[in-house]
């Protein structure tokens, strides 16, 4: 295997991450125990050998280029795993430690994980939690994630997928409105509501609403003057407005539900779920942060097995 770095250069490495994380030079010196002309030849030593820049720097501050950030979260990353595979060799792994960044979708992070998190830090309180909450499909390698959580499984066999759980739908509306335009008795009676739509973000369409019944599980397109996309917290607003019907996850409407604010409407057609999948890479040596992080997560959401009759309806085309 050819050598491709020298002490020298892991050094820098090092210390360009340090300025990067603590946005100064003298910060980075002072955290190594060096000068700040050693970290900015350090830097600029990087500079040199990559033919990019990695700073702007100014007389009271620096801040990353773009090529700086995308080169910090990757060499963060690589360093993270030098010293997890360091600890593990070492016997020193016995207590997860270190940054874990998790990208996951912006309600189920608000609603599912992010409550979640103080009580992970009680049991493992070296481990720092980074979220991003996006609705985008993120990339594990040029953008330095450990984890992400998405609504279906990739075709991307490099990534291993853990189902979290299965989220039962509802439609709901506010008694105002039900009150206005009537209680839909059937999924034909959706004809005519005003049904708020939500656009998926990969290819711009509506998403479609999805139902059961006796004769087994079908989709249905609907219409409506409401449009939102990218973040679906935002049709549950409007229908808290009393602006029509929206189809949601359950979790994110108990405490409307419970409250009176608003009422779930087509009982008799509901059932339908839509899975909520944990994502990481194949590793041969997983971090412990990771290991802990993902067996926390699935044991607390995971759902133990479930009948035939209930696969049958929560079951995802």
């Amino acid at each position: 295997m050819q050598r491709n770095f020298d002490d020298l250069l892991l050094g820098s490495i090092e210390l360009f991450c340090l300025a990067a994380e603590l946005g100064s030079f003298t910060l980075a010196a002072n955290a190594a125990s060096v000068t700040p002309a050693a970290v900015s030849r350090s830097v600029g030593r990087l500079e040199e050998r990559l033919g990019v820049r990695l700073f702007v720097r100014t007389t009271r501050q620096i801040r990353l280029t773009d090529a700086g950030q995308r080169y910090f979260e990757q060499c963060r990353q690589a360093l993270s795993q030098l010293v997890d595979a360091q600890r593990e060799v070492t016997g020193q792994q016995t207590t997860p430690a270190g940054v874990l960044r998790i990208s996951m979708p912006t309600p189920y992070g608000h609603y599912r994980v992010l409550p979640l998190l103080a009580a992970f830090r009680e049991r493992f309180p070296r481990v720092q939690v980074e979220t991003h909450l996006s609705n985008r499909n993120i990339d594990f390698a040029d953008e330095g994630f450990d984890l992400a959580i998405r609504g279906r499984a990739p075709e991307d066999s490099s990534l291993i997928a853990r189902k979290l759980e299965d989220a039962e739908l509802v439609v709901v509306a506010t008694p105002s409105y039900l009150k206005r335009a009537g209680v839909p008795e059937s999924v034909d009676d959706l004809r005519s509501h005003e049904c708020i739509q939500f656009e998926l973000p990969s290819s711009g369409r509506n998403l479609t609403w999805t139902f059961a019944d006796e004769s087994g599980e079908f989709d249905v397109s609907t219409n409506g003057s409401y449009r939102t996309s990218g973040d679906a917290l935002a049709g549950i607003t409007l229908a808290r407005s009393g602006a029509g019907l929206f189809q949601t996850y359950r979790f994110l409407v108990e405490e409307d539900l419970r409250e009176g604010r608003l009422v779930e409407v087509l009982r008799k057609y509901g059932g339908r779920s839509r899975p909520f999948i944990l994502l990481y890479p194949h590793a041969r040596h997983l971090s412990s942060r990771v290991r802990v992080f993902v067996d926390f997560l699935l044991e607390q959401l995971a759902q133990p097995p479930q009948n035939p009759a209930q696969q049958r309806l929560t079951r995802v085309q």
